[in-house]
């Protein structure tokens, strides 16, 4: 089966710059990488084993944590590859064909739009900016005893009204970093007008994907031009400056993955 990464240009210096970017370069699989070319566009491809990449399989393998995270590596690394040489449409993971006539037909049948779309990403790279409140910990701490020598008509707080104090403490603090929190990401959103041309909002990573510290509240990716890229970045890591508990975690440049409107996976047929 066909397993396709990207699309790229089929002519020109783009298509000779695809085309050594892939020289050495390993897929899915291990397979060396082609490209597959109809009319004005050519889509990066390489070899996959059915019983891996049928319809069927794909319904379990994508179950499989260690089988999807090496797909996934060798899918990107593909993608990366191509963008640090020419401009590159990404495709889903897992997009597979019957073989390589049925991806030829895919890209005849979407040439106009993958061609506006390349157009449209020329010297463009994506950003990814996310938002991080450090709360404090959600369990406010245990109640402390009451002094010795102290009963409840003492003159220290007693241990019950000391609790509420530090409970109203702790409600207060995880308030403020939420309150500076949104401020950061009302400044990003302010900071990006004039370099961005374009923004698209993901879901904020929580559970298991959400594998650094702090609640992200702001998940956001913007198409830059190139040329501004180190301004949009400089301007990205210091949106949080002054506000305490907050962080701006800034990714990329990436190849333009949240912009692109790929096709979904090919059933085989």
């Amino acid at each position: 089966m066909s397993y396709a990464y990207a699309v790229v240009r089929a002519s020109g210096t783009a298509a000779r710059s695809a085309q050594a970017a892939l020289a050495d370069v390993r897929g899915v699989a291990g397979a060396p990488v082609t490209l597959v070319r109809s009319g004005p566009v050519a889509a990066a491809v390489s070899a996959v084993p059915g019983e891996e990449f049928s319809e069927p399989a794909l319904k379990t393998r994508l179950e499989d944590l260690a089988w999807l995270e090496s797909t996934a590596r060798a899918h990107h690394h593909v993608i990366e590859t191509l963008a640090a040489r020419t401009t590159v449409l990404p495709l889903r993971l897992a997009t597979v064909y019957l073989d390589e006539s049925r991806v030829e037909r895919m890209l005849g049948e979407r040439q106009e739009v993958f061609s506006a779309l390349l157009d449209r990403f020329d010297d463009h790279v994506e950003w990814g900016v996310k938002v991080y409140a450090e709360l404090p910990s959600a369990s406010a701490p245990a109640p402390m005893p009451s002094p010795a020598g102290h009963g409840a008509s003492g003159t220290e707080p007693d241990a019950g009204r000391a609790y509420l104090r530090r409970r109203r403490q702790h409600h207060q603090a995880r308030e403020d970093t939420r309150r500076a929190a949104a401020e950061a990401v009302r400044r990003t959103e302010e900071r990006a007008r004039g370099l961005a041309v374009e923004r698209a909002r993901h879901r904020p990573q929580q559970g298991t994907l959400a594998r650094v510290p702090g609640e992200n509240l702001a998940n956001d990716a913007y198409l830059v031009p190139r040329r501004l890229s180190e301004e949009f970045r400089d301007r990205m890591l210091h949106a949080a400056d002054d506000l305490p508990g907050v962080r701006v975690e800034v990714t990329g440049p990436w190849a333009p993955y949240s912009f692109t409107a790929p096709p979904e996976r090919a059933r085989p047929r």
